[in-house]
């Protein structure tokens, strides 16, 4: 057997893919270095044959041959778990502690245990005990399907309000966009009969960094960005003048008008302020009620929060001194958790430890406190929540965790018309080895994280649960491959905290999506995602209002894609051809061309659908130049409203008629991805007549939709 065939063998057992196509319908095969480096970059040897080896051993060593955590569905009459009888036996003894401490016990004469029927749901310990080998691992009772609400069962037709927390204006913000404008935005959207709001990953970024502020590059995706707490509604605050005096008014105003939001500034703004805050918060009686509920949250967050802590005392640090921003260039002695030096500097830094966990209680105290006001000025569905697909190898989370990511990997795509050389997005991947070892605990907090005052939870990229494309360090991102994770497992798990946490699931299923992916999301109940610019026929005519999916959520762009208004103007091929991000000349004319098409069909299908009569399309389209106008953007949320999906959503930048997109895919300092500022404030967006009439228009359509039976 040849080194690339032994190197294939590895692959497969741990999920690396052989074969994949990409956009452009060209077949990859991943190379001899790609194999070998992924699998190193899973933690196996370099020699596929001792690869293979310690893989063999570790499924021998494993008592009775079970992984560490067994997962199955409440419902299945026949669950069982196979085992590995230790020889001579013929029987096994089996012990179930249940979550709620109750116990069951039973006897099985056959290798494959079967488990009673109706088991609860829940994370349980089950021991197994047979000729003098004893094992315990973890089941796991999961129900088939994830939590869809009242709001989003068949016949409903509801719709939403999405926005970039970052990017809202108001008359009190400090130059971003913070939880209380959330708050005020729920209720004014409840208000306008929305049932939801949904805003852009509130992951904790790089406090001591605040110019690395990509919401989909995160440090944690467990923790909170603490540059969304509202100073001035933290307790203290009001009645003490000297911490009110920390930030000067004309600096608070000069980050209030900026177009863009200055990371750096508004940092530089809200820290003297929470410190002094903090340093007051201190000073509280040891019986105080809101030093108690801190203590309660550092309790009840544990381990996880301190580590957390720590890193962002010891990046600060370090950060000071002027060392690279990533921990790896770190002292050795400080690149883990867990080693003595790091346990040193928490003790010698105990109150800034106590700092930056009091960042992360007081942000989760506000985004309570803005889902509760949304809850009641009658959002029905809550806040919408956003996961990212994977986290910053250089942050809190690969910090504090390193054997669950893999070292030598990065998440990407292969490639596609825009991004002939594919791409490569820097985030770590999650070993698929570790994960499950680890019985998927990391994957269940993260989900219960962003769960967390949520009644939606987007996932992005969510064919990620299934599979990613994985880049070795140093190698192009077309040298990628598939990694194949287990799926029906995850999904189950979803399902589990969806239900748990009565909070429903969108998935992201945007790009290429492996077969049957979203036929197994609709069956768990999970909604798909669509987007109006996407939603075509095979002769490229947009999809009529009925032939959208029911179980879905339904906008007109994404935050990667043109506004409606940039879209209509080209802004977006325009900013492509400036910075040089198409391949070929022949790319940029073929997508202007495109273009040109694609106006012409919106404005025939808005026309069958009666809602822009065809002797108005030289209004919109004179002598085929666009001209964009707030009727046209009326016209498709009332199109989408129509549609069968069960929630449309509509963003406040297409609202509002923004030309510009929060973020450029392909581009980092080129354009102000993450940046970009609503040109009104919110109080003025929701009062004024252009909002309040697309949202009579939205809900009309709404119901009118919902009364068709015969649209399920």
């Amino acid at each position: 057997m040849s080194r690339l065939d032994e190197l294939r063998h590895v692959a497969g057992l741990i999920g690396i893919q052989m074969r994949h196509v990409d956009a452009l319908g060209v077949w990859h095969e991943p190379s001899e270095d790609t194999l070998a480096a992924l699998i190193g970059a899973f933690g196996l040897p370099a020699d596929p044959k001792q690869a293979a080896d310690r893989l063999a051993a570790e499924r021998a060593e494993a008592p009775f041959g079970l992984s560490p955590v067994q997962i199955v569905v409440q419902e299945a009459t026949d669950a069982a778990v196979s085992l590995r009888l230790p020889s001579g036996s013929n029987s096994v003894e089996w012990h179930c502690r249940f979550e709620d401490g109750t116990e069951a016990s039973g006897r099985s004469d056959a290798a494959a245990l079967r488990l009673p029927p109706s088991l609860p749901l829940g994370y349980h310990k089950l021991a197994v005990q047979a000729g003098g080998v004893a094992a315990e691992i973890e089941l796991i009772v999961a129900p088939p399907s994830c939590h869809l609400p009242e709001a989003l069962q068949p016949g409903r037709r509801n719709w939403g309000l999405t926005t970039q927390l970052y990017g809202l204006r108001s008359a009190r913000d400090w130059g971003i966009g913070d939880f209380t404008d959330l708050a005020w935005l729920a209720r004014a959207a409840g208000r306008l009969g929305a049932a939801t709001v949904g805003i852009n990953p509130l992951h904790a970024l790089f406090a001591a960094e605040p110019r690395h502020f990509s919401p989909y590059s995160p440090s944690s995706r467990i923790w909170l960005n603490a540059l969304y707490i509202d100073v001035t509604a933290v307790p203290g605050f009001v009645k003490d003048s000297a911490v009110r005096a920390l930030a000067a008014q004309a600096d608070i105003e000069a980050a209030r008008a900026s177009e863009l939001v200055d990371y750096q500034a508004v940092a530089g703004l809200k820290r003297p302020v929470l410190e002094a805050l903090f340093r007051q918060f201190q000073s509280r009686r040891d019986d105080d009620r809101l030093r108690m509920e801190f203590r309660e949250f550092q309790l009840a967050r544990g381990a996880a929060l301190a580590d957390f802590a720590v890193f962002e005392a010891l990046h600060e640090h370090f950060t000071a001194q002027g060392m690279p921003f990533s921990w790896h260039s770190w002292p050795v002695a400080m690149r883990g958790p867990r080693a003595a030096e790091v346990a040193d500097f928490a003790r010698a830094q105990a109150d800034r430890v106590d700092f930056f966990q009091w960042l992360q209680w007081e942000a989760d105290r506000q985004l309570g406190v803005a889902a509760k006001a949304g809850q009641a000025a009658g959002l029905a569905l809550g806040l919408y929540r956003d996961l990212a697909v994977g986290v910053d190898p250089h942050g809190a989370d690969a910090w504090a965790d390193q054997a669950l990511i893999a070292p030598g990997a990065a998440i990407g795509a292969p490639p596609d018309p825009l991004s002939r050389a594919g791409q490569n997005w820097g985030l770590a991947p999650i070993n698929p080895l570790q994960l499950r070892r680890r019985a998927f605990a990391p994957l269940v907090a993260a989900l219960r994280a962003n769960m967390r005052h949520a009644g939606i939870l987007r996932i992005d990229h969510v064919m990620g649960l299934q599979r990613l494309y994985c880049i070795p360090t140093g190698m192009p991102a077309t040298a990628g491959a598939y990694v194949s994770y287990p799926f029906d497992d995850i999904l189950h798990l979803v399902a589990l905290e969806s239900r748990r946490q009565s909070c429903a699931i969108i998935g992201e299923d945007l790009g290429t999506v492996p077969d049957g992916f979203r036929e197994r999301m609709r069956a768990a109940n999970a909604l798909s995602y669509r987007v109006f610019v996407f939603e075509r026929r095979g002769d490229a005519t947009f999809a009529l209002p009925t032939e959208y999916p029911p179980l879905a959520a339904a906008s007109a762009a994404t935050h990667d894609l043109a506004t409606l208004k940039g879209f209509w103007l080209g802004h977006d091929i325009e900013w492509r051809r400036r910075l040089g991000i198409y391949p070929d000349e022949a790319a940029a004319t073929t997508e202007a061309a495109e273009r040109r098409r694609d106006r012409h069909l919106l404005l025939e299908a808005l026309a069958a659908e009666g809602l822009l009569p065809r002797e108005r399309f030289g209004e919109f389209l004179i002598d085929d130049t666009p001209a964009y106008m707030p009727e046209l953007g009326e016209a498709i949320h009332v199109f989408l409203a129509r549609s069968r999906a069960r929630l449309v959503l509509v963003q406040l930048e297409d609202a509002i008629g923004e030309g510009e997109q929060a973020n450029l895919p392909g581009t980092s300092d080129s354009h102000p991805n993450w940046q970009r500022r609503l040109a009104s404030r919110i109080e003025e967006i929701v009062a004024g007549s252009a909002m309040t009439r697309l949202a009579g228009w939205v809900g009309e359509a709404r119901r009118q939709a919902a009364s068709d039976t015969t649209s399920e």
